[in-house]
């Protein structure tokens, strides 16, 4: 991981604020893992669906950024399966295309016990470097 390609997404403060780690990323490509505790939890007991989106939405930053461009979404949706099991979750993400202005991303979530809990699609625009 080059931390100086990263600039971008390093100083997420909202990313810090819940809780969520890099645990590997280059160019196109990051693993992010956010550790379950109660202040992500929702009236049912059960991890928050924004807290979710947050993590798939930050691997997708992570990825798009890692390359040292300055990319920002543009689109993003999820789908939610199930409610996810075990101490914490992590959000994969895989570059599906990219040109000069846009590229596509994919991002599983999936839990502790490597289950699928949420499919992500993202859209950025990559902005002109200056």
């Amino acid at each position: 991981m080059d931390n100086d390609m990263l600039k971008n997404v390093k100083n997420d403060r909202f990313a810090h604020l819940l809780g969520i780690e890099i645990v590997e990323a280059y160019p196109g490509y990051a693993l992010v893992e956010l550790r379950i505790e109660e202040k992500h939890k929702n009236g049912i007991d059960i991890v928050q669906g924004g807290a979710i989106f947050t993590l798939a939405d930050y691997a997708f930053a992570v990825a798009s950024n890692a390359d040292g461009s300055t990319t920002v979404a543009i689109n993003a949706s999820i789908s939610y399966f199930k409610a996810p099991v075990g101490s914490y979750i992590r959000a994969e993400a895989r570059e599906e295309s990219k040109n000069k202005k846009i590229c596509g991303y994919k991002v599983e979530i999936n839990d502790e016990d490597g289950a699928l809990i949420a499919s992500f699609s993202g859209l950025g625009y990559r902005k002109k470097t200056e």
